[in-house]
């Protein structure tokens, strides 16, 4: 937070990560209810579940993640979802809690085409990280160049996931270029067309356009 303090451009999104859904408890939450009434906090996350490392069982990550969810819809902020290995009971659990108007966020995403547009149906965006531009990934770029331009982001997951040509480095900001080059490329566009659109998109999510 010093450095969104600091910096004009620089906002911030807070949640209790599904790896640490086991440590959740009545001071976390308070800790948490107090951050998010940050003015530059533009998002609760990421919140959801990981059955890849399993460091809580799935009723404890289930449990935190609904509450999360019930969160951002009383703080009118959007959410944005970790999932690993949990795309069926993400979407469930986010079907039966229901988006707050201001939507929610599939973080690096990494499904097919039908999960995407199953949670675009839901009130969420899909958000893409260099892994769209891996050789394999190829229903990730399916749905890269399918979905509807509004239901689109574009994102780091830095220090992660670097794209290529910059994979098996470590990520920076500045390679978000690299992801816009790729879709825009799947879907016939110039950078600067889905970098402005991708843009708009953060934007009005976060309620950039009215700060």
């Amino acid at each position: 937070m010093e450095l969104v303090d600091e910096y004009d451009q620089l906002y911030a999104t807070i949640g209790w990560h599904p790896t640490e859904a086991g440590t959740y408890t009545e001071e976390i939450e308070a800790y948490l209810l107090d951050k998010l009434k940050h003015p530059k906090v533009v998002a609760l996350g990421e919140i959801g579940l990981d059955y890849h490392w399993m460091t809580a069982p799935k009723e404890v990550q289930e449990q935190v993640f609904r509450r999360q969810i019930q969160l951002s819809k009383d703080l009118d902020l959007p959410f944005v979802v970790h999932t690993r290995d949990a795309l069926e009971d993400t979407y469930e659990i986010i079907k039966s809690e229901g988006v707050g108007p201001r939507g929610g966020i599939m973080h690096s995403f990494s499904g097919t085409l039908e999960w995407a547009e199953k949670f675009v149906a839901l009130g969420m965006t899909i958000s893409f990280s260099g892994v769209v531009t891996f050789k394999k990934a190829t229903d990730i770029q399916e749905a890269a160049r399918e979905l509807p331009l509004d239901k689109i982001l574009v994102e780091t997951d830095a220090p992660y996931l670097a794209p290529v040509p910059k994979r098996g480095r470590e990520n920076k900001t500045a390679y978000t270029r690299y992801v816009v080059d790729f879709i825009a490329d799947l879907r016939g566009m110039t950078t600067e067309e889905l970098a402005a659109i991708t843009t708009a998109n953060a934007e009005r999510i976060f309620g950039l356009d009215s700060k």
